[in-house]
Formats: C-alpha cells, structure tokens, sequence
C-alpha cells in the first residue's frame, strides 16, 4: 500500500490534489511546527491581473512554536467575507462557478476554531465535488523521516518551490481558464481554479488522461 505524507493545506493546489489521486493512503500533519507563509493557511488563484494570495490570519500563539493542530483561526479583518468576495470576483464568469458556490459559502459561514479542522472540511467536499474518495487520516505523532514506506512532502509541495523541479513526478496539463486569453495557463492553481472552470472533467485533468 502506497502512503504519503501531506500536511494540512487551505484550498490546496492541484499538485496537491494529484497526491490524493496517486496514493492508497494519505496521511495528513498535525504535529508539526506551524509555518508562516507556506499552503497551510494560503492558496492562490487566478485574478484578471493574474495570481492572487488568499492567507487566512490566525491568532498569534502564546508560545514561539505553535502545533498546527492548535493554531486558531482569527476573526481579524472579516476575511471570510473577503475570501468569499475574491472567489466570486474571480470565477464569476467561470462556466461552473455558480454550481458550487453554495456549497462552499456554507463552509465559510461555519465558525470552525482550528485552522486544521477548517483546511479539513474544505478538502473532504473538494474531494466530494471533484468526485474522488481518498483514503485521509491525521498523523497520531510527529516523525521526522517516516522511513522508505511512506514519501514525505510535507515541503515539497510549498508555494515557494517550483512544482516541476521540486517534484519530478509532477505534470501540469493545461486547462481552460478564464483570463488565460490574458495571462496565459497559469500552473498549480488552487483546486478550486480547476473546479470551477472545469467541473466534471476536473477528475480527468488530474489523471492527466
């Protein structure tokens, strides 16, 4: 049984999204140090100016190193509204927007506590929408080299990093997007950009097929 090591991601790319595809089983976690500037509470999505960052702010840690099973989210700056704002800004025009709109409104509306617990509810219905069935758990501690058995990417897949020379195995394939016609294919955008300028045929661009 294939296994890899992901950690917890807010909206996360399509690279992401192909490791869901490509192993038995993912492990996602929640015992590592919380870090600044990475996928765990940011994504990116297409803007007609081009890429925009998404960061959810969470609450400052008492302590220097925070678990990111205990980092909170914060209400600072309204930015579920803000976030919901850019989604509709940016793929209001997409062919699939409005189809899945609701569903993740709802999400946003919740008042989650934990960071992890809001990055996990949005990946279970991304999954659900892109029509995939993961097999995902948390990590039960931390291990710093999981050993031959399972592959760790834990820093792999990070913004700062390009995708392709980081991670071989990774192919983007081209799809449509809205302001391409602008900006050219834009790579390894959030999984929402994918989903909602593509909908049902989400699944096949992640197969590469």
């Amino acid at each position: 049984m294939s296994t890899v090591l992901l950690t917890s991601a807010y909206l996360p790319c399509v690279q992401y999204f192909q490791k869901l595809l490509a192993y038995d089983r993912v492990l996602v976690e929640q015992w590592d140090n919380y870090l600044k500037q990475t996928y765990r509470n940011r994504c990116v999505i297409a803007g007609p100016n081009g890429p925009i960052s998404l960061s959810v702010p969470v609450e400052r840690p008492s302590a220097p190193k925070c678990l990111m099973r205990d980092v909170r989210l914060s209400d600072h700056g309204h930015w579920r509204h803000l976030h919901l704002n850019a989604l509709q800004s940016a793929y209001n025009h997409s062919p699939f927007f409005e189809y899945y709109q609701d569903d993740f409104r709802a999400l946003y509306e919740k008042p989650f506590t934990f960071l992890i617990d809001f990055n996990e509810s949005l990946l279970s219905l991304l999954c659900s929408l892109v029509d995939i069935s993961p097999h995902i758990s948390r990590t039960t501690s931390y291990v710093d080299q999981p050993g031959p058995d399972v592959d760790d990417l834990r820093e792999v897949i990070h913004p700062k990093h390009d995708p392709t020379a980081a991670d071989p195995t990774f192919k983007p394939r081209p799809y449509y997007q809205v302001f391409a016609d602008r900006l050219g294919f834009l790579p390894n955008l959030s999984v929402v950009d994918l989903l909602f300028n593509m909908g049902p045929e989400s699944l096949l661009i992640l197969k590469n097929e």
